[in-house]
């Protein structure tokens, strides 16, 4: 008797997810901090065989707890230490992610609803862009939605399920949020929370007994990796982590710095299209039941928590507020609902918005596919200040002169929604979600690997170079985790090969490698008669020590 599955629609979204997410996964090398820094950590835990402690140079790394690097040591022990193997797991989320929004948008309202949230969600342009990284994001929003989520369905007055399981789901789930990220997905969740406490007049009924089990399930699944690091001593790692959180709060951390609306503009234009239909989304729907009621209110109120919270927060980086991923496509998923059924009207506004955004991305496309012919006027001395900029731009990347049409690909897809709009609504829609999913995929495919030629890849081809030489491979002026990475680092036996000055002035017992950029390399070279340039290529410079070694490498 084989397994029989009544809808199908589950079938189709894991075999395409599981494709369009995959394809193409390690096409390009692993972009310095965030996705080498994860990926590192798991590689090393493959080499040492201690999978508890997170590691980065094989000392404690206390940044990060270690639930997401397990999924990426897992994936490395299968496919390899590589880019496919550190990404796969957001792959996998990917398509987690979209068979949850569709079970969730099935069951508030219907079928049709879950299949507009599943191409809400793909089909805009950060929230897919990140199922095929390597960072830590993806999986964190993922159990912090959920967790939410199942805490909502407990707090709704007329769910009639079991509501013990719920909290004990609930508590699961923001657990392993903690146990991937850190005590951040609990201060989202209480925040959310509190505020629809207040705004609900502290009316919603609790039970002692699913409180209990909440916090317990909670502080088990989120501390037990905590507890343990207590208990073999590591507490240096423990409040390393506690104050490395509370820095992230009070300073620009690594230099992360932005303006005060950073984050609603990073959402605004990066989950496009979704994020034009979500402001229509904020209007109060033509008809709606009181569950639905509750679920819009809480969405709206994790929207407004993620991007206050992270303006307050003043380091600024992209994915910050990818939380707000969720919210933003379930309102657009509700304005096209309406739409489609004719419930409301698409605004003239929104059109304009349409037309200005899927500008703003296409431009850059055209001015892509004339790039090498703009380059030498942008290399006359003095117009670019940035000398390391300058050098980047000299990497030998050439464009095809046709990335115009990844442009015009979405831009044709707007003109045929604008054309369609008053003659068949649904044909427009679906014609700027297939524009918009083309834009990114075609973008990953054809401009991030040439990108990524100007940025880093004279360093990391380096460092490719060094994995089967006995050598000390390091950076002079900047930090990175590259060279831990794609050298293939083994773990030394010397206590002082993670120490630079004696790298540079001490008794070393193999050869030194160090690399800088040509606007710093200068001052070590000055400080350190003993370092000898032996390359420099796109802005990175490459040393040795005069007195350990000559190599291919070598000028001379």
């Amino acid at each position: 008797m084989g397994l029989k599955i009544k809808d199908k629609n589950y079938i189709i979204i894991s075999v395409l997810g599981i494709i369009i997410f995959s394809l193409f996964l390690g096409q390009v090398n692993l972009f310095d901090w965030d996705e080498i820094n994860f990926a590192e950590s798991a590689r090393e835990m493959l080499v040492t065989g201690d999978f508890l402690t997170v590691q980065i140079n094989f000392e404690p790394f206390w940044e990060k707890p270690p639930l997401f690097i397990w999924m990426q040591a897992l994936s490395m022990w299968i496919f390899g230490v590589n880019e496919f193997a550190a990404r796969f797991p957001n792959a996998i989320c990917g398509v987690v992610t979209l068979l949850v929004l569709y079970r969730m948008g099935k069951e508030m309202k219907n079928k049709t609803f879950g299949i507009i949230w599943v191409l809400s969600y793909a089909c805009s342009f950060l929230p897919f862009f990140y199922f095929k990284s390597g960072i830590i994001d993806p999986w964190f929003n993922l159990f912090i939605f959920l967790g939410i989520y199942h805490a909502t369905k407990y707090a709704d007055k007329d769910y009639t399920g079991r509501r013990t399981r719920q909290a004990i789901l609930s508590g699961l789930f923001i657990g392993l949020g903690t146990l991937t990220k850190g005590p951040v997905a609990i201060l989202i969740f209480a925040l959310v929370g509190a505020i629809l406490l207040i705004i609900r007049k502290f009316e919603i009924k609790f039970k002692i007994k699913d409180i209990l089990l909440f916090i317990g399930v909670l502080a088990f699944t989120g501390g037990f990796w905590f507890i343990l690091q207590i208990l073999t001593g590591n507490y240096h790692v423990m409040a390393d982590f506690i104050e490395y959180q509370i820095r992230l709060f009070k300073t620009q951390d690594a230099g992360h710095g932005g303006f005060l609306l950073y984050h609603f503009v990073v959402v605004f234009l990066g989950v496009f299209p979704a994020s034009i239909f979500a402001l229509l989304g904020l209007r109060k729907p033509k008809s709606i039941t009181d569950y639905e009621k509750h679920i819009r209110q809480v969405m709206i109120i994790l929207l407004f928590t993620v991007l206050i919270l992270f303006t307050i927060v003043k380091t600024k980086i992209l994915h910050y507020s990818s939380l707000a991923y969720f919210p933003v496509t379930y309102l657009a998923t509700w304005s096209i609902y309406e739409i489609v059924n004719k419930k409301h009207r698409v605004k003239w506004w929104t059109n304009v918005l349409i037309i200005l955004v899927a500008l703003i991305f296409a431009i850059p496309m055209f001015l892509i596919s004339v790039f090498d012919n703009i380059k030498p006027w942008l290399l006359v001395k003095g117009r670019i200040k940035d000398v390391f900029a300058v050098a980047n731009l000299q990497a030998d990347v050439n464009w095809t002169g046709f990335e115009f049409i990844i442009g015009l690909v979405l831009l044709i897809g707007v003109l045929y929604y604008l054309l369609t709009i008053k003659i068949n609504i649904k044909r427009g829609l679906l014609a700027i979600a297939i524009s918009s999913f083309l834009y990114i995929n075609l973008t990953l495919i054809f401009v991030i690997t040439k990108v990524e030629g100007y940025t880093q890849r004279a360093a990391i081809d380096f460092y490719k170079s060094m994995q089967d030489a006995d050598v000390y491979v390091e950076t002079l002026g900047f930090k990175s985790y590259a060279h831990y990475f794609y050298t293939l680092k083994p773990k030394s036996e010397s206590l002082e090969s993670s120490n630079k000055d004696w790298l540079i002035n001490g008794h070393v017992d193999k050869d030194v490698y160090f690399v800088s950029k040509n606007d710093r390399v200068e001052n070590y070279l000055n400080k350190y008669p003993n370092l000898k340039v032996i390359g420099e290529k796109n802005g990175f410079v490459f040393i040795t020590r005069k007195d350990v070694l000559k190599t291919d490498y070598d000028k001379e």
